[in-house]
């Protein structure tokens, strides 16, 4: 007998409760493939109705998006800054489409309205999503893809980022940190060798916090995937050291089980879980190829909407999916609101953490004029601004708690190290509150990390390379602009053919402008100690995207002439007055960075001469006309610019440009600076055969 009503054997209350269990979760997961389903029905809708965007992604990890948003992530949408949120960062961002969908599903305030909008001018839709920002404030969005492997190794600083901050805030009474990075990545993102490098980073450093799925569909956009790929990657990722999982990703029992478990696993490994899919699945005509991957199922829209068993209305989202969610917003509230209580309790316990805190997250630091005074002179003995840097970012790290900075394996020449902060990571004599970060050769890898702990919302990042090898990393840079990440910056060093001895291969020449062509990206070039004070103290203070300093090797004359304050004061301005002319102005001479001190010597001997040292063109340019007219007169057009790089972009400014336009070679620095150009007796010669 088995418990039927009328036979000798009634249910114990124990198997009652079982079997009501069981009953729920049959529920369950019939709401979950409802729910995927239907987002499968946005996608195809959306992307129909735009003519474009990429639908293979969307239908086929719709069970994935289903148990993440329906059952697996801790989140709120009505506060999505909680600072104890999970974080989904979609790698693979050319799939938007399952973003969006599972995000209005979810209950995120993204009226059905912006669904529709897909890839329109001024919608909340955009192509690939966008982190918050001038142009875009989509909420859910954690972080901007659409360069493949770049979303993939930003999860790892996230992870990185909640590791320091559970390390640093969290006490025995009391966790306020404890939530988990997944991501979701396709074939691009590891073919890609980004993704190659934090993953290594990840695993020596135990992120056990980080969660990624990956979109196994055997295809990319050209051809199947066996035509260009034929490793086994879970065994790769088992030699990185992390834990790995190999699923059906359309069984929903199974991808539920998977993550929970990954969840659970506090082992200190990385979690990677290879979820087979079919890629447009539900699109007969097109799945399981490449075809797949783009718009060209838009023709089949309607047929595989019928065939899922989706009704004829567009953009169709049942009563009983949204039941669903609200309930999954209950489940989730009731957690916000206990980690709520507990965040109280440990605020009124520990006042002056929680005041650290609160300012990092709310970006609060002091202001520039107020840093820049309390920052003490920095000497007048000639110095390479490199080693200006190093001590000027000490006392950047004590006005500013939530300052860390790393370095491409180069700390000893980058001079970066904040003392006394420790070293971030797992072993040796690292913990997870240190301030330090070793990230290996590794500067794509390093880029994509920091921008992770920029996007997380805690700590201000900067990390550390020489200039020419930041091209290595200039994706990462573009996007940290595009994204407007005030939280990161760049220390290049070794900055010019002054690096000398080393080549051309380590000589920055058209490093430097290449950098000040990125959009909202600003560089500083400075002159002297004064200067890189000023540089390092726009770099935190910025709210408006990241900052590059562009450091040198070799040691500079400081401009003692000027008062340290003044030049302070000048640099954050992004040029200013650094020699007035003594008799009636007939010539400007432009310099920026180590050329500076060159400018100054030609100019000592002639009274008509101004010298305008010019640390940071875009900063200047925001300056109102006014001032740009004061240092910058336009009655005077016979105007000359130095700097050791290429010419170019300096013609904006100057008639004659003294520069490098070519490669440099190897020699003792003052050796190629002088064969090149870069003194103060050619600048003076060019000078004077100027009308």
């Amino acid at each position: 007998m088995d418990g039927l009503p009328g036979s000798d054997y009634a249910l114990s209350p124990l198997s009652a409760t079982s079997l009501k269990s069981a009953a729920t979760e049959v529920d369950k997961m019939a709401a979950l493939a409802t729910a995927a389903n239907e987002a499968r029905g946005l996608a195809m809708d959306s992307i129909a109705a735009a003519h474009s965007g990429h639908m293979g992604l969307p239908l086929g990890c719709a069970e994935v998006g289903s148990v993440l948003y329906g059952s697996q992530m801790q989140y709120n949408p009505k506060d999505t800054q909680w600072i104890n949120r999970d974080r989904f960062i979609l790698s693979a961002g050319h799939g938007s489409m399952f973003l969006y969908s599972w995000l209005n599903i979810a209950g995120f305030d993204l009226p059905m309205e912006e669904v529709k909008n897909f890839r329109q001018h001024h919608s909340m839709t955009p192509g690939h999503p966008e982190f918050p920002n001038s142009e875009h404030n989509t909420p859910g969005i954690e972080c901007t893809t659409g360069p493949l492997g770049a979303g993939v190794s930003n999860a790892v600083g996230f992870a990185v980022s909640e590791k320091m901050a559970a390390a640093r805030y969290n006490t025995d009474d009391h966790k306020i940190f404890d939530h988990h990075i997944f991501a979701l990545a396709g074939d691009g993102c590891f073919q890609e060798g980004v993704s190659a490098e934090a993953a290594q980073f990840a695993a020596h450093e135990k992120l056990d916090n980080l969660i990624v799925l990956y979109d196994s569909n055997e295809v990319t956009l050209d051809k199947m995937a066996e035509y260009t790929q034929s490793e086994d990657i879970i065994k790769r990722y088992q030699a990185y050291g992390w834990e790995t999982y190999e699923i059906d990703g359309h069984d929903l029992n199974v991808v539920e089980e998977t993550i929970a478990a990954a969840k659970a696993s506090n082992n200190g490994k990385p979690k990677f879980i290879k979820c087979n899919t079919v890629i447009g699945k539900g699109m007969e005509e097109t799945e399981g190829t490449n075809a797949a991957h783009g718009e060209a199922g838009v023709p089949y829209v309607d047929k595989a909407r019928k065939n899922i068993g989706l009704p004829e209305e567009k953009w169709f989202v049942s009563d009983s999916t949204r039941e669903y969610f609200d309930g999954v917003q209950e489940k989730n509230k009731k957690i916000y609101d206990d980690w709520q209580a507990t965040y109280s309790a440990w605020k009124e316990a520990n006042p002056a953490m929680a005041t650290e805190l609160e300012n990092a997250v709310n970006d609060v630091v002091p202001s520039a004029d107020a840093m820049i005074k309390s920052i003490p002179e920095m000497g007048s003995d000639p110095e390479a601004t490199r080693v200006s840097g190093f001590k000027v970012i000490q006392e950047i790290a004590k006005a500013v708690p939530n300052y860390i900075s790393g370095s491409a394996d180069l700390h000893g020449s980058t001079r970066n190290y904040i003392n006394d902060g420790g070293n971030f990571g797992a072993g040796f004599d690292k913990s997870y509150a240190g301030k330090n970060l070793y990230f290996g050769i590794r500067e794509h890898g390093m880029g994509a990390i920091l921008n992770g702990i920029a996007y997380h919302g805690i700590f201000k990042a900067s990390g550390s390379t020489f200039a020419v090898f930041v091209d290595y990393m200039r994706p990462t840079i573009r996007v940290a602009s595009l994204a407007e990440l005030n939280r990161v910056s760049y220390i290049l060093t070794h900055d010019s053919i002054g690096v000398g001895e080393d080549g051309p291969t380590h000589q920055p020449v058209e490093t430097v402008a290449g950098l000040r062509v990125i959009p909202n990206l600003d560089v500083y070039r400075p002159a002297d100690a004064e200067e890189t004070v000023a540089a390092y103290v726009s770099s935190v203070t910025r709210k408006e995207g990241p900052t590059a300093l562009i450091l040198s090797r070799q040691n500079l004359d400081q401009n003692t002439a000027m008062p340290a304050m003044e030049r302070r004061e000048g640099a954050l301005k992004g040029a200013y007055i650094a020699k007035k002319e003594s008799g009636d102005l007939d010539t400007i001479i432009i310099a920026t960075g180590s050329e500076v001190q060159h400018a100054l010597k030609a100019a000592a001997d002639m009274p008509g001469a101004r010298v305008v040292s010019m640390p940071c063109v875009e900063a200047f340019e925001r300056q109102s006309d006014d001032y740009k007219e004061s240092v910058l007169p336009s009655s005077c057009t016979k105007r000359i610019a130095m700097e050791a790089g290429v010419t170019g972009p300096w013609y904006k400014y100057a008639s004659k440009v003294v520069g490098v336009d070519r490669f440099g070679f190897s020699a003792p620095g003052d050796i190629v600076m002088k064969e090149l150009g870069m003194s103060a007796e050619n600048l003076a010669a060019e000078i004077a055969t100027m009308n």
